[in-house]
């Protein structure tokens, strides 16, 4: 999970710069889990160069294939879940961070947002938006750099509130 986190903000990377990201997951750690996230598709190899005797690999991801599916994500212990938010907010903020440290970071100019909104649903119209935020995202995944594109990182958490009854929201006088 890190792993993909890191290089959804960096475009593509090689081993030795998402060594240089992650310094606390072992080298045979991190080339295991490279190795099965390539085989599995979920990364592909970008460019291919000799060093020192060696072939140096640059990875991204494949955006298509890094998603978690409804029967992985159900096999998921609380903990796991906690887990997997944890780094998940964590490369999101340090995606941002990395943004603010730009000299020429500009938030208001380059649209930078982050909101939350709240919306009452079935659990069908539920899926129908979150179908429709990833249909909206996906077409635009297609484009490619240049022409004045920007690469904007797009982040979606959906989190259930219970904890508000069909009253929330409503003046109680």
């Amino acid at each position: 999970m890190r792993i993909l986190q890191t290089l959804v903000g960096a475009d593509e990377l090689t081993t030795a710069r998402l060594r240089d990201r992650l310094p606390d997951v072992p080298p045979a750690t991190m080339y295991r889990h490279i190795a099965t996230l390539t085989q599995a598709g979920i990364l592909e190899v970008v460019h291919e160069r000799q060093v020192r005797g060696t072939v140096e690999r640059s990875y991204r991801v494949r955006q298509d294939k890094a998603v978690v599916e409804a029967d992985a994500r159900t096999a998921m212990t609380k903990d796991d879940h906690r887990q997997s938010f944890t780094v998940f907010t964590g490369a999101l903020m340090a995606d941002f961070d990395r943004y603010l440290a730009r000299d020429d970071a500009d938030p208001a100019r380059e649209g930078v947002v982050y909101r939350q909104g709240a919306v009452w649903l079935t659990d069908d119209e539920f899926a129908e938006l979150v179908e429709e935020i990833e249909a909206a995202v996906a077409r635009r995944n297609r484009t490619a750099p240049g022409d004045g594109r920007t690469r904007h990182i797009i982040s979606f958490v959906v989190v259930p509130d219970n904890a508000t009854g069909p009253d929330a929201g409503t003046d109680p006088s």
